[in-house]
C-alpha cells in the first residue's frame, strides 16, 4: 500500500512528500468510512521509508546490496490539530527530517500539512535492518 504520489525535494537529511490518496474512498486505512488523523504517521512512516531508500541507493555501498529494511519502533511527542484526514481538500505534504542516526536506527521529526496549515506533528524511531536482532 503506497500512500505517497511523489517526492518534491530531499536530501540526506530530510524529505518531503506529497499524498493525495486520504481524499480516496477505496484508501485501505479509512475505517467507518473516515480516515484518523493517527493515520497520518503512516503517511509520514512511508516519507521516512522513501528517505532512507533514496539515501542508501546515492551512498558509496556496494550496489548489490539492497537497502536496509526499516521498522517503525515507535513514535513519541506526537501532536495532532485535526481529527481527520479524509475531509482535508488540499494535498498533504508530509515532511520529515532525520534528527540523528547511524546504520541501526534512525530518529526522524515529522509534519503533516495541507493548505499551510499544520495537522500532526511527532518524532519516531525507525530500527533499520533489525532482522538478524529479532528472534522469533
Amino acid at each position: 500500500m503506497c500512500l505517497l504520489d511523489e517526492v518534491l525535494a530531499w536530501d540526506t537529511e530530510r524529505i518531503r512528500c506529497v499524498g493525495r490518496s486520504h481524499r480516496d474512498p477505496g484508501n485501505p486505512l479509512r475505517a467507518r468510512g473516515r480516515l484518523g488523523i493517527a493515520c497520518g504517521i503512516e503517511y509520514a512512516a512511508q516519507a521516512m521509508a522513501v528517505h532512507g531508500g533514496l539515501v542508501a541507493a546515492t551512498s558509496p555501498l556496494p550496489r548489490d546490496r539492497s537497502p536496509p529494511a526499516g521498522y517503525l519502533a515507535g513514535v513519541r511527542g506526537v501532536r495532532t490539530y485535526v481529527h481527520r484526514l479524509d475531509d482535508i481538500g488540499d494535498d498533504l505534504l508530509c515532511d520529515a527530517v532525520r534528527a540523528a542516526g547511524d546504520e541501526t536506527s534512525a530518529l526522524y521529526d515529522f509534519t503533516l500539512t495541507a493548505g499551510g496549515a499544520t495537522l500532526l506533528t511527532g518524532r519516531a524511531t525507525v530500527i533499520l535492518d533489525a532482522g538478524d536482532r529479532i528472534s522469533s
